[in-house]
């Protein structure tokens, strides 16, 4: 008849025979979870969603996470996942790590010719900036031509989304927390892109970080609409700053 599905299943019947139930055993659909993974966001909060939403306990998944996965942050790609009812915690972190795993290595050999970790944690990190930073999938690749124009002229990168890792995920970045903030994190202070990654990344993201648009562009500013001023110098950065302290 077959083999029983794996988690846990919806028979929707009172009173079977048995050769009914086992039939059902091995027919019926298993009942899933959607489990979503927004880009951007950090794991110490998915990890937080998962225990509250799943009664799943935070540290176990924190423990197995760190066994399978290469990466402190952005091992898990940001994307819709179905999962049985009733999975655990070892389980769904085998389960995320390894279709994040699949999905990186296709993407490292498109890109790359071959899936080095060390590089490739080095693209999440720099996709996982251009997730922070970007308004929207377009400006991707322009942000990502400011991240790579500001690391070959040396300059700090000095961009606010290197502060939203782990637990910070939805602080706002004050001057205060630039000034107290020692971590590697704050591109305020260090030259030089994040040790890891910030958060989860998205297609869109790494494609930015893979091909940048071909620019001069060192700066960028938040304008009225929500997207941001792109420009070469920084002349012309503090012109788009006063723009926006005039129309607030």
């Amino acid at each position: 008849m077959g083999q029983p599905q794996h988690g846990w299943i919806f028979i929707g019947e009172n009173e079977l025979n048995r050769i009914d139930f086992l039939h059902k055993l091995t027919s019926s659909k298993a009942m899933i979870h959607k489990v979503t993974l927004i880009p951007g966001e950090t794991l110490e909060r998915f990890f937080e969603t998962l225990a509250s939403e799943y009664g799943l306990n935070k540290e176990k998944l924190w423990k197995y996470y760190k066994e399978y996965s290469p990466y402190p942050e952005a091992g898990i790609y940001a994307d819709t996942y179905y999962v049985p009812i009733g999975i655990r915690e070892k389980q769904l972190m085998k389960f995320l790590v390894q279709q994040s795993e699949k999905r990186y290595t296709a993407l490292a050999k498109k890109i790359y010719g071959v899936y080095d970790k060390n590089q490739w944690k080095k693209l999440l990190t720099i996709a996982s900036i251009i997730q922070k930073e970007a308004a929207n999938n377009q400006e991707m690749p322009l942000v990502a031509s400011v991240i790579y124009n500001r690391l070959k002229r040396n300059m700090r990168l000095q961009m606010d989304g290197t502060l939203n890792y782990g637990k910070y995920s939805h602080v706002k970045v004050t001057p205060e927390r630039i000034r107290d903030d020692n971590s590697t994190f704050n591109t305020y202070k260090f030259k030089g892109i994040p040790p890891s990654p910030i958060g989860a990344v998205s297609l869109a993201s790494i494609k930015a970080a893979a091909k940048p648009a071909k620019t001069k562009h060192l700066y960028f500013m938040k304008n009225a609409k929500g997207t941001h001023d792109f420009s070469d110098t920084f002349k012309a950065h503090q012109k788009n700053i006063r723009k926006v302290k005039k129309l607030k």
